[in-house]
């Protein structure tokens, strides 16, 4: 082959090349140029649910049929008010909660532990009566509490809702959130704060809530801490970092590696996701992030 007809020849092979490259891949905001995204069987490998704030300008009803439509099990963070509708519908709640529960007040606060007392206990039996098998709680902020008088306090005042959650089949959940960027002064920020929490408790009805995008934004290493507190864990919540939007090309953590680590730990309960949708078609951005996950 003469040189001349080579480079044409390469020329043209490129050109095509990059053609394809070009039809599969964009610079384009997915916020402003979102993909569709076709039904799909799901893998049956993840328990997929959906936290209800997250879409809380949707009437219920509406996200009930929508999350069934698209394989999801749960509609979580959700109240026993709203329990009846959901388990009717055929779905589950994978993390309940209740207006009484104070993300910034909370257990490590000794004032709030008689009054919390009655409702949670009431919220456990609710719980079991529809077989709903995780609760919430939360640290409170620390408003001065050094880290070990904190969780001090939170054991003390969980105590006796732990014991009633034994009986009842009910595991209630610590949330692991950031204090650097969400939730300033919240005292549950840390991992192995929430491991010895666990451990002084000392029960198989304590576990924490290992929320990816805030630990993420807290400590990183997301993968090898899964790993090494996996016993210690009983649920998890996805979004985008940086954000809390969309699990997209847009964010910095590799999904499908992560869930397949949450996977291989054995685990059966369910990923919730609470990313903060941006896109036009918000239904469309949870379809995506639920296929992201399937792994």
């Amino acid at each position: 082959m003469k040189r001349r007809t080579a480079i044409k020849n390469l020329a043209v092979g490129t050109g095509g090349v990059i053609a394809l490259a070009n039809q599969g891949c964009s610079t384009d905001n997915p916020t402003e140029k979102q993909p569709v995204i076709e039904a799909t069987t799901l893998k049956g490998n993840i328990n997929h649910s959906v936290c209800r704030w997250c879409y809380s300008g949707m009437p219920l009803e509406e996200l009930i049929d929508a999350s069934k439509d698209m394989g999801i099990q749960s509609i979580e963070i959700t109240k026993p008010e709203e329990w009846e509708i959901i388990v009717k519908k055929g779905l589950t709640v994978g993390m309940g909660t209740a207006d009484f529960i104070s993300l910034t007040d909370g257990m490590n606060n000794p004032k709030n532990h008689a009054k919390v007392l009655d409702p949670y206990f009431k919220l456990i039996e609710k719980a079991e009566s529809m077989g709903i098998k995780n609760i919430i709680c939360f640290s409170g902020n620390r408003n001065g509490l050094d880290d070990k008088t904190g969780l001090e306090n939170c054991a003390v005042g969980l105590d006796k809702i732990v014991k009633h959650a034994e009986k009842h089949n009910v595991m209630i959940a610590m949330e692991l959130l950031n204090s650097k960027v969400n939730h300033k002064g919240y005292q549950c920020d840390k991992t192995p704060w929430g491991v010895e929490l666990v451990e002084k408790i000392g029960s198989p009805n304590f576990k924490l809530l290992y929320d990816i995008y805030h630990m993420q934004v807290m400590e990183g290493d997301v993968i090898a801490t899964i790993k090494k507190y996996q016993d210690y864990i009983c649920h998890y919540h996805t979004a985008g970092v940086p954000g809390r939007n969309e699990i997209d090309a847009t964010q910095e953590l590799n999904y499908p590696a992560i869930i397949k680590a949450i996977a291989d730990t054995g685990y059966k309960g369910f990923l919730g996701q609470e990313f903060i949708p941006t896109w036009d078609d918000k239904m469309a951005a949870l379809k995506h992030g639920v296929m992201t996950c399937d792994i």
